[in-house]
């Protein structure tokens, strides 16, 4: 049984909900998301709360449900507030730049790594940090990985792209280990 499903979904000032069959459009402030309704839950909108609930009791509308909780859930946060995952560069030499729909990456590769940006990302570059933000969670999210993984951090140095609150654990190296025997 899912736990996430059963709790509404709170709809804060300023954001609109549009029920259609088969979708939910979620408008605010900073833009506007699509949902797509499976046919096994429905949403019912009540005063400034979305229910979901299942039409029926299988194992394929349980999983859907506290699914499509979370997705309706991340639409409104992402319309009213918006996400954001911040990058680290580590590693001398390393530096981003955005060029109008690329993010150029130099990263000690031979030449630089070019990552088309999606249009709905904002992607600003400061010193050694790389910020994306844009109102879709699962694309803001997606585009981070992608950056991440040209250059993932490494485990004896630490130099790579990571994101800000990532922990690297790093590992001691032949020199250390051989010195102490």
């Amino acid at each position: 049984m899912s736990r996430i499903g059963l709790k509404p979904v709170v709809i804060p000032q300023g954001v609109n909900t549009e029920i259609k069959p088969g979708k939910l459009t979620v408008s605010g402030p900073k833009g506007e998301l699509e949902v797509v309704l499976p046919r096994l839950v429905e949403i019912r909108k009540t005063d400034d709360r979305l229910n979901i609930n299942r039409k029926e009791e299988t194992k394929t509308a349980k999983s859907l449900h506290g699914t499509l909780r979370s997705l309706v859930n991340n639409a409104v946060i992402g319309v009213s507030e918006g996400f954001e995952k911040v990058l680290d560069l580590v590693g001398i030499g390393y530096k981003a730049v955005v060029d109008e729909d690329h993010l150029v990456l130099n990263l000690g590769f031979t030449h630089p790594v070019k990552v088309k940006i999606p249009s709905q990302l904002n992607v600003a570059v400061e010193k050694n940090s790389i910020k994306i933000s844009g109102i879709d969670k699962q694309q803001v999210g997606q585009f981070a990985a992608s950056v991440r993984r040209v250059r993932p951090p490494e485990p004896y140095k630490g130099k790579g792209i990571r994101y800000r609150d990532e922990r690297v654990r790093m590992k001691q190296g032949k020199a250390a280990k051989g010195a102490s025997a």
